[in-house]
């Protein structure tokens, strides 16, 4: 009886170890892609790619030492896509890329956590994002 209640004792604080190392997100990725490559630092993130569908999902920090500025570049060949940013007051359209489209711009951020999500309605096809906080 002793033995059982120690090994479901360590079971459960293994069960509670893995959760929180696992770690929480406000946003999840979820996504299809051929010939994807991206990157995700601190102050920038990108992505290029043949073909993507889904969401993607980059976390950038805007700290002190940084002017509090997201500069952004995009371009598309084909397919439709959406990209938000949260900032700590929630999920807000940055712009949107149709076929053929292309975008180059700044935003004013707050210090913290910025979240960039990029979504798509169905398949995007040679397409590539930048992102970066001066």
């Amino acid at each position: 009886m002793k033995k059982t209640l120690t090994v479901l004792l360590v079971m459960l604080l293994v069960m509670l170890l893995a959760v929180s190392l696992s770690g929480c997100s406000r946003y999840s990725s979820s996504y299809h892609a051929v010939g994807f490559v991206h990157s995700n630092e601190s102050a920038s993130a990108c992505m290029d790619f043949f073909s993507f569908d889904g969401t993607m999902v980059f976390k950038l920090k805007c700290d002190a030492e940084a002017e509090g500025r997201l500069a952004y570049t995009g371009r598309l060949e084909e397919g439709r896509l959406q990209v938000y940013y949260d900032n700590g007051d929630g999920k807000t359209e940055l712009f949107s890329l149709d076929p053929g489209g292309e975008v180059r711009a700044e935003l004013p951020l707050e210090q913290g956590r910025v979240y960039i999500i990029v979504e798509t309605d169905g398949e995007c096809r040679n397409g590539g994002l930048e992102f970066e906080i001066n």
